[in-house]
């Protein structure tokens, strides 16, 4: 069974956000970018135990993206992923990145499709039910544990009140959140490994874009903090009914 992990690339969560031309456009400048963490450390960790039980033949990746995506791809590749494809384009409209990964897959025989929940710079948490429809499989959302038995995969979903338990036949696309497995950190093995394996760039395939960003907005500065002398619940009560906001 040949695995592929859909890898994205987006700035690390420390960064400074900033927007030019009329708050139309990211500023990319001095931005520290990582893999999307739901991508790293859940769906490319799990993909690596099912290789390393003998459940998967290849763990292959995939990213959607320019060259400067590619030393994120790398160290996926570090972390033990056997092939990298990058499709060199890139959009924010999660349809043509969806697109673009099912162009890419279909025929190449992979039972089992692995993407992050969600990119914690969108949050669209779109592409898996996208790639899945776009390549008429089956399609497991929100997984927080993943088990392959034979040509039947299982997995546990966390819902309001309880843990739901859902299971299909392969092929199958799944979104990971956290649960699915632990995260690690490469080794000098592989990252000295990870130069020599294939990185493998591939021409866009014509995909209409269906969306497009009009304008960034920063959330609101946020508001001082009032303090309130333990003794006097009235005017708590009174701020709690006139002031707070439910978000």
């Amino acid at each position: 069974m040949k695995i592929l992990v859909c890898i994205s690339q987006v700035p690390d969560t420390t960064a400074k956000i900033a927007f030019s031309e009329n708050n139309t456009v990211f500023n990319a400048q001095g931005v520290t970018y990582i893999i999307n963490p739901y991508d790293e450390w859940y769906c490319l960790v799990r993909a690596l135990e099912l290789k390393e039980s003998g459940l998967a033949s290849a763990v292959h990746l995939v990213t959607v993206g320019k060259a400067d995506t590619e030393p994120v791809i790398r160290k996926a590749l570090a972390l033990g992923g056997d092939e990298a494809f990058r499709i060199d384009t890139d959009s924010s409209d999660p349809s043509v990145v969806a697109g673009q990964i099912a162009a890419f897959a279909q025929g190449q025989g992979y039972e089992l499709i692995l993407c992050g929940k969600e990119s914690i710079d969108y949050n669209n948490a779109s592409i898996g039910a996208m790639v899945a429809e776009l390549l008429d499989m089956n399609f497991l959302g929100f997984a927080a544990k993943v088990d392959l038995a034979g040509s039947t995969i299982t997995v546990n979903r966390e819902i309001d009140g309880g843990e739901e338990t859902d299971s299909c036949e392969l092929p199958v696309v799944i979104s990971c959140q956290k649960g699915v497995a632990e995260a690690r950190i490469p080794n000098m093995r592989g990252i000295m490994a990870a130069r020599t394996k294939p990185l493998k760039v591939i021409p866009p395939a014509a995909v209409a874009q269906l969306s497009s960003i009009v304008a960034y907005e920063m959330p609101p500065a946020k508001s001082g903090v009032k303090m309130i002398d333990p003794e006097n619940m009235d005017e708590l009560v009174r701020l709690l009914h006139s002031e707070a906001k439910v978000i």
